[in-house]
């Protein structure tokens, strides 16, 4: 199920993407932000800024360049978007947080950097180092969206 997140903070509440509700805040809100250059593109928009520049850049019959430079920037800082976990990964972490887990063994801590690897596009350098603070805390707020 590919969800949204409706507000910024505790209090988010996921949206299913299938939905009319979805439809219906995308309509309010716009689509989620792709990386930096389209939240760049909100700001100027709420402030303002995006309808000067176009206007001057309309009278001297020029491209202010916004577009590519907003293209640019979401490639450069794309915003992370996690996968989905599947049924055996949601299922694991369910097990580990309803035990109240806090002690992992080398071969669990292995499994759960495989899952934040897929989860997040991404590798981890140090599992060891870095378990509890990245992989475990970052895992458990995609578990969260779920509840």
């Amino acid at each position: 199920m590919k969800t949204i997140k409706t507000e910024i903070g505790k209090g988010s509440k996921p949206i299913d993407k299938r939905t009319k509700e979805y439809k219906a805040w995308v309509k309010k809100h716009g689509e989620a932000p792709n990386g930096l250059g389209d939240k760049v593109e909100r700001v100027t928009k709420a402030t303002g800024i995006k309808k000067v520049v176009d206007k001057v850049f309309d009278t001297l019959g020029k491209d202010c360049g916004c577009d590519k430079r907003k293209e640019k920037l979401n490639k450069l800082f794309p915003s992370r978007k996690p996968e989905c976990f599947t049924e055996e990964e949601f299922n694991l972490m369910k097990f580990a947080i309803d035990t109240k887990k806090n002690t992992f063994t080398a071969d669990e801590v292995k499994k759960y950097a495989s899952i934040y690897e897929r989860v997040f596009k991404t590798r981890v350098d140090c599992t060891q180092c870095s378990f509890k603070t990245t992989v475990w805390k970052s895992l458990l707020n995609v578990y969260k969206e779920y509840l």
